[in-house]
């Protein structure tokens, strides 16, 4: 279909066809955003936590920090903001990175909310557009009768582009917004990976360097318990 059919096929389809446009556009230019943002932000959580690992057996805490800086996404500035407080209690280290992971949150999820209202509205456009088709084409056969069927098939034809379109832009939609969804899904999946990995090596490393003191906090852990 070139531009000039494109065009035609706007004409026909009656006024609603360009709320409907803005909605495709819109739409489109979200989803080609979102995808590139949410491609940037999915670093390699499993190489990110290699790296960690092998800086912070090594003792070089400032090397895992450099690490995480140098890795886009917010795994990387979640697990950055663990080893900053890496100086602090183990629940300290957890708070702190429940806290930045719950600022990164809406950062994915941005503009997602767009693609949902286009999804609702879309055929919501189409069918405005079915009845005011039908009713150009009731009004012509209530003033003319049966006797000018091009202008009445005008009329039907202007409602059924309209509805076609917006349920095309509203499945089209559909499927990019379920992607993105679910790439939001796993991306904060491997924040929360990537937190409790992180917490676990720090545990492991504060456990080996202050032994006892390790096991007064869990021995004092059993007596609250009791």
């Amino acid at each position: 279909m070139n531009l000039l059919n494109a065009f035609e096929l706007i004409q026909r389809g009656g006024i609603v066809m360009y709320p409907l446009l803005l909605c495709s556009i819109l739409a489109l230019a979200v989803m080609i955003e979102r995808a590139y943002a949410l491609r940037r932000a999915a670093a390699d959580h499993e190489a990110l936590m290699v790296k960690l690992r092998n800086r912070l057996l090594e003792g070089d805490l400032n090397g895992a920090i450099e690490t995480c800086r140098a890795t886009p996404g917010p795994v990387a500035r979640v697990l950055e903001g663990g080893l900053n407080a890496s100086h602090l209690s183990l629940s300290a280290i957890e708070r702190r990175m429940e806290e930045l992971a719950l600022a990164e949150t809406p950062e994915l999820h941005k503009r997602l909310v767009w693609l949902d209202t286009i999804i609702t509205v879309s055929p919501l456009l189409g069918l405005l557009g079915t009845v005011i088709g039908m009713v150009s084409s009731f009004q012509i056969i209530g003033s003319t009768g049966a006797s000018h069927p091009t202008a009445i098939t005008a009329g039907v034809a202007e409602a059924l582009i309209a509805t076609a379109t917006g349920l095309s832009i509203a499945i089209v939609t559909l499927v990019g917004y379920n992607a993105l969804t679910d790439r939001v899904r796993a991306i904060i999946s491997n924040i929360e990976l990537g937190a409790t990995q992180l917490l676990n090596l720090l545990a492991d490393l504060k456990e080996k360097d202050h032994p006892a003191e390790r096991m007064g906090d869990i021995e004092g852990m059993g007596e609250r318990r009791s």
